[in-house]
Order: structure tokens, then sequence, then C-alpha cells
């Protein structure tokens, strides 16, 4: 076995992370409920999903949902993205005002609609806006502001390492790095060179993202790129437990247990619940339902249970079919895949 890297608590301005997991901003996943559950299940840090720093959205009511953070731990980070500078650092004093206590620039996200509009990751073409941007949103807010990117806009163009030293210049309090760039989406595999290249010319901590999906690969990543922390995304969908047990294996260099069926149970359960409360019952069964799809996925029958679960129409009905199959699978019997 190779020897654990060594890796300390991570400092954010103020913030002191004990656990140096990070979940990932995900835009429609990383809603107030996951991030909670995130936290609880051993997250140091939950990113906000992307909020629009156009000021003629934040009334709306996705925008006033993602700025909702009342009883959410701390630290509170939440991810903005756009164009203009001067948008850029309004939105950032806005988020503040409404409870972040940290704000994340979003140079990384690959989507067509964000980057047709040259924000998230088509940012990385104009190393001069990028500058502005960081410095505007910088001297706007007395938080720390920090930014997630990617290693470049294509496999030519991979200059995720000036970008990085205009970023730390900037102000920048830390700098998350997808090992991917804008052109493969989430496709291929991610390299961790560039991050360790990164991570070797700056003095702000560095957090490494990109295919990070069990303890084992977690700890392979930060030996490989000297990281001070990774940040997990794709592999927390239905899985948030993951949080945990990369923290005990890095703190300790043990694997945990899988958590029993009572406790994914209970989890999914209780996370159901948290959704409809917070989106309303409507919305929160709808969006439930791909929350359901992630965690059947790597479960018997799951294709049978998603074919039930969705058809449910009401909070109850979902909760109810779905703790009828868990039930079931934990008394060791077939579950009794029936609609109601």
């Amino acid at each position: 076995m190779h020897s654990l890297p060594h890796i300390g608590p991570l400092h954010i301005g103020p913030h002191r992370i004990d656990r140096p997991v990070i979940l990932a901003p995900m835009a429609g996943v990383t809603d107030k409920p996951f991030r909670v559950l995130c936290k609880r299940l051993g997250a140091g840090l939950a990113v906000s999903e992307m909020t629009t720093s156009d000021p003629r959205f934040w009334g709306t009511t996705k925008s006033l949902r993602r700025m909702d953070h009342a009883g959410e731990p701390d630290p509170v980070s939440v991810q903005i993205a756009g164009t203009d500078p001067d948008v850029m650092a309004a939105a950032a004093r806005h988020n503040v005002e409404h409870g972040a206590q940290l704000v994340d620039i979003n140079m990384g996200c690959p989507a067509k609609k964000v980057c047709s509009a040259w924000a998230g990751s088509a940012l990385m073409r104009d190393e001069g806006l990028v500058a502005r941007i960081l410095e505007a949103v910088v001297g706007a807010v007395d938080v720390p502001v920090t930014l997630k990117i990617r290693t470049g806009w294509d496999a030519e163009h991979r200059n995720a390492p000036a970008i990085a030293r205009i970023a730390q210049e900037s102000g920048i309090a830390a700098l998350a790095v997808h090992g991917r760039s804008r052109e493969q989406h989430y496709t291929g595999v991610a390299e961790y060179d560039t991050i360790a290249a990164i991570k070797a010319q700056l003095r702000i901590p560095v957090i490494a993202n990109g295919d990070i999906d069990s303890p084992l690969k977690a700890a392979e990543v930060l030996r490989h790129t000297g990281a001070d922390a990774v940040m997990v995304g794709r592999a927390a969908q239905g899985r948030p437990w993951i949080f945990r047990e990369i923290a005990h294996y890095l703190a300790h260099g043990e694997l945990l247990a899988e958590p029993s069926l009572t406790e994914v149970r209970d989890i999914l359960l209780g996370h159901l619940r948290d959704l409809h409360a917070f989106h309303g019952e409507e919305a929160g069964v709808r969006i439930a339902r791909k929350h359901l799809g992630w965690y059947a996925k790597d479960r018997p029958e799951n294709h049978a249970f998603r074919a039930v679960v969705n058809r449910a129409q009401s909070a109850d009905e979902q909760l109810r079919l779905t703790g009828d199959y868990f039930d079931a699978l934990v008394a060791g019997v077939e579950p009794a895949l029936q609609a109601a």
C-alpha cells in the first residue's frame, strides 16, 4: 500500500476546513438539501449550484431558492457566473448580503449555454478579462473569493497555469482545478499533471477535481498533484456518504464499510423529505426522481424500482414506495414493485 498523502486542514481566508473533501457545485444538483446532507456525511465544504450574476433574475423563485442558506452549516460557499466585471462584483456583494461566506467564481462549467455567453470555461480564452473579473470581485467583498477552472479551452490551449498565476495575483484565496479541458466536457479521463504543475507554482490552496470516485482515488490524486484537498462531483450523486469514506481513509488509512441498507434507506427518505419541504411538493417530487435514479443505479432491480417510484405523483406516495422497497431488501424478501 502507498503511504498516505499528508493532508492538514484547508484554510481559506479565516475559514478552517478540517475535512479536505469538497462537494463540487453542480447545476440542478447541489441545492441546499443536498449540500446539508453531504456536509452531514463528511464533506468539509459544499459549494452551491451556480447563481446568475444578472440582477434581472435575482427575484425569480429559482434564484431566491438558490440563495437560501438558512440553517446551512458554515462556511456557506456560493458560486457565481458571468462575464462583466462590474456585474460580477455586484453579484458577489448581493450574495454576501444574503449569507455567502465564500464567493466562488465559475470558470469551469463546460455547458454550451454558459460558454456561448462567454461565461464558465469560455472565459479562459481571454486572460485579460479573467484578471479584470477576479480583481473586481475580490475588491467588492470582504469574504474570501475562490475560483474554479479547467485545464484550458481545449487540448492545444492548456493555459490553466497562466490563469492560476493571474488568480493568485488578483487575490483569489483558493483555486479548484478540474483536470479536463472545456472541449472534453466530462468525457475521457481527467489528467492531473496540469494540477500538479499549478500546485508547484502557487502559494494559495489548490483543490483537485475530476474523476475522484473513491477513497483510494482521492489519495492517489493528492499524492500525484500535491493538492491541498479534493473536490467530488458526479461520484456523490446517489452516494453522499463518499465524503466520510474519503475523509476517514485520508485520516486513518482504513476503508469504512459500505453503509447498511437500513442506513441507506434512512438517508434516502430523509433526503426526499428535505427535497419536498424545500422545493414544495410538486417540484420536490420531480427533483427527487433523479436522486432516486442515482441511489438505485447500483442496486438490484433498479430499473423496476425507478419505473415505480417515477410514477409517484405525490410526496407521500414517493416516500411510501421508496420505504417499502428498502424495507423488503432489509427483510431479505423480494420487493413488491407495484405502483399504488
